[in-house]
């Protein structure tokens, strides 16, 4: 087969693909998982519902597929920033802004495949991990719990931006979750030589 027909066909899958994963998570914030249907998907997405099995079996597999594209834009996005910053304060603000922008859809709650939704999660907990463990070694992040533990409190403390009122209200939220990751203040009579601390953070100069 020549390579420019192939090609075609592959762009020609993707496009379907893309616009599959795209009408499904539009219907799933208008209507909530369970109310999504194959048919309903077909019709948003203009094929036919013969069509749309052959590249999906069900609802549940597009949803998978939608969550790990997402995952993939998102750690694509702030691997860019942390190249463009090198600054942990900007990935976790851009992170926080993700998930305000984004409506969570409860996909561990709907699907019976668990397990495939919260090994993609644990790409982006464990990208925060590597940044996290970079500062420790520099000093700028506390050094007293593990690096992946603290990728877990961030990502779970700045989903709340999903919720948050305002944009002002995001800005708070980054700028109390990297109080967490800066050293606790050693006590009195105790040295302050090994105290990291955290890059100045834009997040906080703003909404003070």
């Amino acid at each position: 087969m020549p390579k420019l027909w192939d090609d075609t066909i592959e762009a020609h899958r993707q496009a379907v693909r893309d616009a599959t994963l795209d009408a499904t998570a539009a219907l799933v914030v208008e209507r909530g998982v369970t109310g999504v249907t194959m048919s309903e998907v077909a019709k948003r997405t203009g094929l036919g519902r013969a069509t749309l099995y052959k590249y999906f079996p069900d609802v549940e597999t597009i949803l998978l597929a939608w969550h790990e594209r997402q995952v993939g834009n998102h750690l694509y996005r702030l691997s860019s920033i942390r190249d463009q910053t090198g600054r942990l304060d900007a990935v976790l603000e851009a992170y926080a802004v993700i998930c305000s922008e984004h409506p969570k859809i409860d996909l561990d709650a709907s699907l019976h495949r668990a397990d495939d939704v919260a090994k993609a999660r644990r790409h982006l907990t464990d990208y925060l991990a590597q940044l996290l463990a970079e500062d420790v070694a520099a000093g700028r992040v506390r050094n007293d719990v593990p690096p992946k533990e603290l990728a877990a409190y961030c990502v779970h403390a700045l989903a709340a931006a999903g919720v948050a009122p305002s944009k002002a209200a995001v800005r708070r939220l980054v700028a109390v979750t990297l109080a967490g990751l800066r050293s606790p203040v050693p006590e009195q009579g105790e040295s302050e030589a090994g105290a990291g601390s955290m890059t100045g953070s834009s997040v906080d100069d703003r909404g003070r």
